[in-house]
């Protein structure tokens, strides 16, 4: 230590402001820089692969063969794509990068004399840290005089069990302090860290998630269906005598339509948009992949106290055993506090203390702070009369273990803790050694913890939400119980101690039991990792909240882990959301934020297969059957363009978010997007027969009538594919209707004028528009059955009963499609139909703004504009 002070020219004192800014200069800032491309080849890597290459390849094809205006548009047409695609990639860098910056890691640093808090990136070598429970190292360093820590590096060195360090010892950037408290003299920083050096090698690592990687499948399948029918197309010209050149210049840029070119850049935007939304409601996604999991959470495993509770501790009149008074009790438990640690249980102990002075005089000479294995605090005093002494404050039973006397007291200690307990008070037990004696038990701290105002609301919330909601705290059963029905969970409490550990297996009853609980009480850190596996065991998708240290694995292990306001920073790292406000409420906000953007995300799925094979079909047929290319090489490059601009503000759109957890369907995506893709080349064969064989347009005039055709009749299908109902019932977003109408008036103006191709003037194109929305709003409805088709109700009223049944998704989990009533409603006796009576809201709670009048004599029954989307029948409990 002595040579590192030497040559780092620091000590015990920490550095200097003026010091610590010179040695940032020259050493950097304390972070791993990142791999960031070179912007201009990150936009030149927008002309290279597959389909760039086949851009290219329909470029030079078009050059060979001299149709120079074909040359020139779809040159500049690749040019645009490679623009749209890296502006809006660098705009959603961006967001991210901004979103991180918020859940930057601060420091405890030394400077001139004073403990100040920098950012961990402005660190030093030189600078005298302090190191806290829960904190994740912020760069090597060397430990000063103290007590001994622990350690868990087992993401440098993959050894699980936590090192014990003492004074002198080395810790390294990105471990985390397990246990205890010291200060410590940095003498790495940035890349020059042990973790440093590993960094760099596995930084640029990605993770993508279930749901991109169903879409990218989708994007497969386009591709391999594009390329079967392009082929069929070159085999038949070929055979038929058509020119090569020509023939494959028309397949490439008939492969590139087909193929989903924008369909990255609109995962990329539609996620990052998502994770602003978000950002807005005060919850950070620090990995964007868990937007997608957060939409699917079907069980939410919340910590109790801060997010059910207000986490705002009073304390009540102590438990005191016979022979010490109760000012002797609070004196003894706020000596064994700390109130520079901002910890709540700490400041409700001191605040219980009548005189503020007490303290004076008396000195700490020793503190241990609190850990979750030991679950106490212990301080070794010395008073104003010289005599040395310990107090400990902690969990009544861990206190009672340490007493020479706990057989005696045992019996009226438990009695007045489960007495505190059915009133809602969390206990802490009290004793003092004196000397070299043994521990003396002096009674017992109630601490009280109110639920949130909003607790009780949100959590039926979740549960309309098709979302249990689990209570999770260390908490004793009894207090755990009183919460629980305070809240609204339900009263039925596990004792976490009769679980295993990581390692065991359940069995089916205990399993099912945990799958059933409202909640776990009197938990330890593998208790929290247990519960999330055996649920995830179970078929479900788990959400964990946690602020500790020791939740990080939990919230590791967890599909959505969250780290609520306040949590440490080993949790912040360890959590895919981090909260930024208090309670359970933000959470909601953030589940029906990412079931919206489940929605979009659905929609441009079933939106871009029902256009591939629109197009596809419609050209394969029409050159295989008519031995006629409906539309030009450029039309189609221009199709694809517009398409590709309009559909990215599909990101912003308007949606319903589902009342109950979000799943992949793949069975109905691939059906519904089917079925309007069939559709689509029904229609367009219409049209080239009324042009062809009834009005007699000739053949140029019929290709721009079929490329205005394909366009509008393409962007209408939006508005289809963005509701399950009516495409009128969820208005779209002011910005999709902008870019759809924009669009669309670009095309309609090239066709009525003839840019690059014949023009058609204005009465054709006004023919054209009536058609194809006569064929959209047909569409629609055919839309609305094929639904019925692929996903039919599968729930049936019970007339005897109030409750929603359950509904099992696409996954097999057990989900509520709707909230419980308890609205007083008649059974018409012909039927055997509970129905609504006139004064009686829908079940939602939401705004009627349908009424509807089944047959004579079944009463007046009502709905909600949800409801009505989702073909809710019109009974009570729906």
């Amino acid at each position: 230590m002595a040579q590192v002070q030497q040559q780092l020219q620091s000590s015990p004192d920490g550095l200097t402001q003026a010091e610590a800014a010179n040695r940032l200069e020259q050493y950097g800032p304390n972070e791993i820089a990142e791999h960031k491309r070179n912007p201009l080849l990150k936009f030149l890597s927008y002309f290279w692969g597959p389909i760039p290459w086949m851009i290219e390849i329909a470029v030079i094809l078009s050059g060979a063969v001299g149709h120079w205006p074909d040359f020139f548009i779809i040159l500049v047409l690749l040019i645009a794509n490679a623009v749209v695609g890296y502006t809006e990639e660098r705009q959603a860098g961006n967001a991210i990068d901004a979103l991180k910056a918020k859940l930057a890691i601060n420091a405890r640093a030394l400077r001139d004399g004073q403990w100040v808090t920098p950012a961990a990136r402005e660190l030093v070598p030189g600078d005298v840290i302090r190191l806290r429970l829960g904190d994740i190292v912020p760069a090597d360093a060397r430990l000063l005089a103290g007590d001994e820590i622990e350690v868990d590096q087992s993401a440098l060195t993959g050894e699980s069990l936590p090192a014990t360090c003492q004074a002198g010892d080395a810790v390294f950037s990105g471990s985390v302090v397990r246990r205890g408290e010291i200060g410590a003299l940095v003498y790495a920083t940035g890349t020059g860290t042990y973790f440093g050096k590993t960094a760099e090698l596995v930084q640029d690592a990605h993770t993508v998630s279930h749901f991109q990687k169903a879409v990218l499948k989708i994007g497969n399948y386009l591709i391999i269906l594009a390329v079967a029918l392009v082929a069929v197309i070159v085999v038949v010209s070929v055979l038929r005598g058509d020119p090569i050149l020509t023939t494959l210049q028309f397949a490439l840029v008939l492969t590139v339509a087909a193929i989903p070119v924008a369909m990255p850049t609109v995962l990329s935007v539609t996620m990052a948009v998502g994770a602003r939304l978000l950002a807005k409601k005060k919850a950070i996604v620090s990995k964007l992949v868990a937007i997608e999991e957060l939409a699917g959470v079907d069980i939410l495993c919340a910590d109790k106290t801060g997010t059910l509770t207000q986490n705002s501790l009073t304390l009540g009149d102590p438990f005191s055993l016979e022979g010490t008074s109760a000012a002797q009790v609070i004196l003894a438990g706020a000596l064994a506090s700390r109130a520079e640690n901002n910890d709540p249980i700490d400041l409700a102990v001191l605040g219980g203390l009548e005189d503020k002075t007490a303290l004076d005089g008396y000195q700490v000479t020793h503190f241990e702070p609190f850990n979750p294995v030991d679950k106490r605090t212990e301080a070794t005093v010395t008073g104003s009369d010289g005599t040395t002494f310990k107090v400990s404050k902690g969990a009544p039973q861990v206190i009672l273990a340490l007493a020479q006397d706990t057989a005696k007291i045992k019996t009226i200690v438990d009695a007045a803790v489960d007495d505190f307990a059915a009133k809602g008070f969390r206990a802490l037990g009290v004793a003092r050694a004196q000397g070299s004696g043994g521990w003396k038990f002096l009674g017992v701290l109630p601490l009280f913890d109110p639920p949130r105002e909003d607790a009780a609301s949100t959590i039926a919330t979740a549960k309309a939400m098709g979302v249990a909601v689990k209570m999770v705290t260390g908490d004793a059963i009894a207090i755990a119980r009183e919460t629980a029905g305070k809240v609204g969970l339900g009263t039925d409490i596990l004792d976490a101690a009769g679980l295993g550990d990581v390692k065991k297996t359940e069995t089916a009853e205990v399993a099912h039991s945990i799958e059933t609980a409202d909640g776990f009480a009197q938990v330890f850190p593998e208790h929290k990792y247990h519960i999330v596996d055996v649920l995830q065991q179970r078929g479900h998708i788990v959400g964990m909240t946690g602020d500790g240290v020791n939740d990080a694995p939990a919230l590791k292990k967890a599909d959505c882990g969250i780290a609520v306001s306040g949590a440490t920073d080993a949790a912040r790292a360890a959590a895919a959301i981090v909260l930024l406000t208090p309670g359970l409420s933000v959470i909601i906000d953030a589940i029906k934020e990412s079931r919206k953007i489940f929605q979009r995300m659905n929609s441009y799925a079933i939106y871009r297969i029902a256009e591939t094979l629109r197009v596809l079909l419609f050209m394969t047929l029409a050159i295989l059957v008519f031995n006629f290319y409906p539309v030009t090489a450029i039309m189609i490059v221009m199709l694809a363009l517009l398409n590709d601009g309009a559909i990215l503000s599909i990101a912003y759109d308007n949606v319903r978010y589902e009342m109950k957890p979000e799943a992949w369907n793949m069975r109905l995506v691939l059906g519904i997007s089917t079925v309007l893709g069939v559709i689509g080349p029904i229609a367009a064969f219409g049209l080239f027969y009324l042009g062809d064989q009834i009005f007699d347009l000739g053949r140029p005039r019929l290709q721009t009538m079929m490329y205005l055709m394909l366009s509008v009749a393409g962007h209408l299908t939006i508005f289809l594919t963005r509701t399950r109902g009516p495409f009128w019932s969820i208005r779209p977003a002011r910005i999709l209707l902008l870019a759809v109408l924009g669009t669309q008036t670009i095309a309609t103006l090239i066709a009525v004028y003839g840019l690059f191709m014949t023009p058609l003037g204005w009465g054709w194109a006004a023919f054209v528009w009536g058609y194809a929305l006569i064929w959209a709003l047909a569409s629609d409805r055919i839309k609305l059955l094929a639904y019925r088709i692929f996903d039919p109700i599968r729930t049936t009223a019970d007339p005897d009963t109030n409750n929603p049944p359950s509904q099992t998704d696409s996954t097999g989990r057990s989900s509520v499609t709707a909230p419980s009533v308890s609205a007083a409603f008649h059974t018409d006796a012909d039927l055997r139909d509970p129905v609504f009576h006139d004064n009686t809201d829908c079940p939602h709670g939401a705004e009627i703004k349908s009424h509807h009048h089944d047959q004579p004599g079944t009463g007046h029954r009502r709905r909600c504009d949800w409801c009505a989307q989702h073909d809710q029948p019109l009974v009570a409990n729906k």
